[in-house]
Parts: C-alpha cells; structure tokens; sequence
C-alpha cells in the first residue's frame, strides 16, 4: 500500500471511529435528558447533570474533529433511539424508582462501552486524537455506571 492509500485509510478509520462517538454522545445525553425529570434523589440527579455536562464537552471536541475533517457526524439510529425511549417508559411505569432509572443509565452505558469497544477495534487505522477520545468516552461510561451502582 502506498502512502496516499494509508492516509485515505486512517482519515476513513478516523472519521469512522468519531462519527461513532458522536452518535453515542448523542444517545447518552438524549438518555440522561430522559430519566432526569425522574429522578428523585439529588445525589442522582447531579450525578447524571454532571455527566450530561461531560459528554457535551466530549461532544464539541468529536464536533471540531469532523469539522477538520469535513464531516457534519452521525445521529444515533431512529429505530435504536425508540428502542430505547420504548424501554425506559415501560420499565419507568412498571416501577417508578430511582432504582429503575439507575438499572436503564447502567444498560446503557454498558451497551455504549461494548459499542465504543468494538469499534475501537474495527477502527484501528483511526488516528491517536479521534481513538484516545473514544477511550475518554468509554472511561465516561464506565464512571457513570460505577458512580451509579449505589442506586440500583
């Protein structure tokens, strides 16, 4: 392979690797903004608000990494999106707790680390930047899901 051709296949890996990470942001924070309202506890809820917080500034800097690149991102897939809004309400119904909201925040999260993980693989000609934000990403998650446990 020759030089132009790895570039072309890091740049495709790299705006890959970060079209993922916006679309996952995308999900997590659509899912944060989901559950909060429902929250009662307020260790919980700021939990979540400063996780929220987090992901946006992760989300701008995906954002300024597509835009280098000439890529406007990815949104998260519809049918994945009322996936998700379907079983959050329906598991919320069945048992409005904070218990409940923390159990669907750690599903959630725990799809995105094995979502974030496989493409990290899939991707690995992606450039360090785009795949060290994708670890700070999964490095989020994984928080978000530790720092919830005391809810479930």
């Amino acid at each position: 392979m020759n030089m132009n051709n790895e570039k072309v296949g890091r740049d495709g890996d790299t705006v890959k690797l970060l079209r993922e990470c916006d679309s996952g942001i995308k999900m997590g924070v659509e899912a944060i903004d989901e559950v909060l309202p429902k929250v009662n506890d307020e260790g919980l809820s700021e939990m979540l608000r400063k996780s929220k917080y987090e992901h946006e500034r992760l989300s701008a800097e995906v954002s300024k990494e597509l835009d280098i690149h000439n890529d406007e991102g990815k949104s998260p897939n519809p049918a994945l999106k009322g996936m998700s809004w379907l079983k959050t309400n329906a598991m919320y119904f069945a048992d409005p707790s904070d218990s409940t909201v923390a159990d669907l925040i750690t599903d959630g999260c725990n799809m995105g680390v094995k979502s974030l993980s496989r493409y990290l693989n899939q991707y690995k000609s992606a450039d360090r930047k785009s795949k060290n934000i994708a670890e700070r990403l999964v490095n989020l998650e994984l928080d978000l899901t530790e720092d919830v446990r005391a809810f479930l």
